[in-house]
């Protein structure tokens, strides 16, 4: 997954994790956790499972050639049995015709995605929370600040920063709650053998699925979700919920923190946010990241909503198209909460330059307008809509913790 660009616009977390060695692990253990269920329900003797558990560790395998020859098979995991069988081999050749027995392409590499995008979804939920106690920390302190409101991108009227900030806060809480919801049906072991029966398996397969969700840490599905793309689809597009989320944070951050507001800005770190040309700037390089993240993320949803109608049990080209736009989404949504949750407890904040910009709004109109738009005091209701706001936001975060 090694991009020039991508350096700055994902993270060395996510881009090792869809990394040639990470991704092949993961569907090394797939093998073994299959192998394992197998014999512990009969279906494969247990020498040959242990065989093949004992022989299911990447330091064993070349994964950089194993995604080279994907190409040529089709699939990931056709290389990777191959490879896994010539292996088995060496030390039992009676274990080799169980190796990937029952099972397809899909099942593993369905399973491999579900094992990382779990931890790529504990990365991004860590960060969500740290930039949801930020922004309740801000809220909290600036409750009552006075700052204009912009609508249309002009002066409105007088809010507060504090309320500002728990409606940067309302969406991030709600993000938190449906991902935890949602990833209940995501993250599940995919095994359906050729055609979603599990045929040669007898009438152990749901076992032997039980068997391996509880190895893997998974959940057990109801059924094959081969073609069944709803549940995993619904991840995607609450990952770009979120983007969407933070990219609106980061788009007032970026508009406060212009030189001629400056009410709000990313805090200024040696050889952060540096121009090239102009050492004087400050350049808000979170909030950069943040935005083209969100910029990027629906494209990635289109594609994976798109990839959908697969034909009939086994997708030609939808299925193949998901597995990579897939991964780009999931590098540009923790792209985006990484770099928000690094900004945000560390804002700073400008509240007199807030106060000025009210007093210079107050000049430009008549003074029946000024009292009625742009008196400081009416911070104060905002900041009582805040402090009810933050109550029930903080009560709503409690639960999920």
């Amino acid at each position: 997954m090694s991009n020039v660009f991508e350096g700055f616009l994902s993270t060395p977390e996510v881009m090792e994790a869809f990394s040639d060695r990470h991704f092949v692990a993961a569907m090394l253990r797939f093998e073994a956790a299959l192998a394992s269920a197998q014999a512990a329900h009969g279906v494969i003797p247990e020498a040959a499972a242990q065989s093949i558990v004992d022989t299911c560790k990447v330091e064993l395998f070349d994964a950089a050639k194993i995604v080279r020859e994907s190409a040529r098979a089709g699939s990931l995991s056709v290389p990777l049995v191959k490879s896994l069988k010539e292996t088995v081999g060496l030390f039992n050749r009676e274990a080799v015709a169980y190796v990937h027995f029952g099972s397809v392409s899909q099942d593993v590499i369905d399973t491999a995605m579900a094992l990382i995008t779990r931890d790529v979804l504990e990365m991004v939920e860590a960060d969500l929370r740290r930039c949801i106690d930020a922004v309740f920390a801000l809220a909290q302190k600036h409750l009552e600040t006075p700052m204009l409101a912009r609508t249309l991108m002009q002066p409105a009227s007088v809010t507060s920063f504090g309320l500002k900030c728990v409606n940067w806060a309302a969406p991030l809480v709600r993000s938190l709650q449906r991902l935890q919801t949602v990833k209940i049906g995501a993250l599940k072991v995919q095994l359906g053998g050729g055609i979603g029966t599990l045929a040669r398996m007898g009438d152990k397969g749901p076992q032997i699925t039980a068997h391996m969700a509880q190895a893997l840490g998974l959940g057990q599905p109801c059924a094959p979700w081969h073609t069944q793309r709803d549940e995993w689809i619904a991840l995607g597009c609450e990952l770009g919920l979120m983007t969407g989320s933070l990219g609106k944070i980061a788009k007032d951050l970026s508009l406060l923190g212009q030189f001629e507001v400056g009410e709000v800005w990313e805090r200024h770190e040696p050889g952060r946010g540096a121009s090239s040309d102009m050492p004087h700037k400050n350049n808000p390089v979170a909030s950069m990241a943040s935005l083209a993240a969100a910029q990027r993320v629906p494209q990635r949803l289109a594609a994976l909503l798109a990839s959908m109608p697969h034909e009939h049990e086994r997708a030609l080209g939808g299925w193949q198209a998901e597995l990579a736009e897939w991964s780009q989404l999931l590098m540009s949504a923790h792209a985006s909460s990484s770099a928000m949750a690094s900004a945000l407890p560390y804002l700073v904040v400008d509240s007199e330059r807030m106060r000025s910009h009210i007093d210079d709004a107050t000049r430009s109109v008549d003074k029946d307008s000024a009292q009625t738009w742009f008196d400081p005091a009416l911070a104060v209701g905002a900041g009582q809509l805040a402090r009810n706001y933050l109550r029930d936001l903080r009560a709503d975060s409690r639960d999920l913790a």
